[in-house]
């Protein structure tokens, strides 16, 4: 048990590193936060794939975050879930949990139903400024821009919005995580939605973000 600690520590030290490389690599300078302490209330955000439709509530990605981190980890993902919807949501969400950190992975109905970007990438930044004024701080995550050809050579990219959006409100941006995930079809359950390995993947990575930027 001690041995396989350590080593989840170190891989989770390795992928923090890299996270930073990749940062320093791209010329852009890491934006960071203050530490979310253990047994904080930690707001996730989302739709099916923060849910975790396709695996079991105990293997879904918060739910494995909060067991890697210590952090009370609220699962408010609903499938089916637009940003429009994600985001008539939130204020009620803060007020009952009042979180110092939220995790904000929404936006995928958006693109399959083919919501006007615009529209899309307005709600998404109300969401962060909407959480940013109730004093959390902000995750963003990036995710994938789904298309007929990406469905098809199981080749996913992020959407540019996420990073531009974080960029803009100077926010830390857990990118390629997704896209990472449903890009690989021995971790995911079908086209748009992971599975427990892929799920367990994604919250590894996703705690390499927070660590590079402090969050943890």
């Amino acid at each position: 048990m001690e041995a396989s600690f350590h080593r989840r520590r170190f891989l989770i030290a390795v992928g923090a590193a890299s996270a930073v490389a990749l940062v320093t690599a791209c010329g852009k300078k890491a934006v960071t936060g203050r530490k979310v302490a253990a047994g904080a209330a930690v707001l996730a955000l989302g739709d099916s794939i923060t849910f975790g439709t396709g695996a079991t509530p105990e293997t879904s990605y918060p739910t494995v975050l909060a067991q890697l981190t210590g952090w009370n980890v609220i699962n408010a993902g609903v499938p089916g879930d637009t940003s429009a919807q994600a985001l008539a949501r939130l204020p009620a969400l803060l007020q009952e949990h009042t979180p110092p950190l939220v995790l904000v992975s929404i936006g995928g109905n958006d693109f399959l139903r083919r919501v006007p970007e615009g529209e899309t990438r307005a709600n998404i930044r109300k969401i962060c400024e909407l959480a940013l004024a109730g004093g959390a701080q902000v995750m963003l995550v990036a995710i994938p821009a789904f298309s007929t050809t990406a469905a098809i050579t199981g080749s996913l990219s992020d959407h540019p919005m996420y990073d531009e959006i974080g960029q803009s409100l100077k926010l830390p941006l857990h990118a390629k995580g997704w896209s990472a995930v449903l890009s690989n079809a021995a971790l995911r359950s079908d086209q748009i939605h992971a599975n427990a390995k892929g799920y367990e993947q994604f919250a590894r990575g996703l705690l390499a973000s927070a660590q590079a930027a402090q969050l943890f």
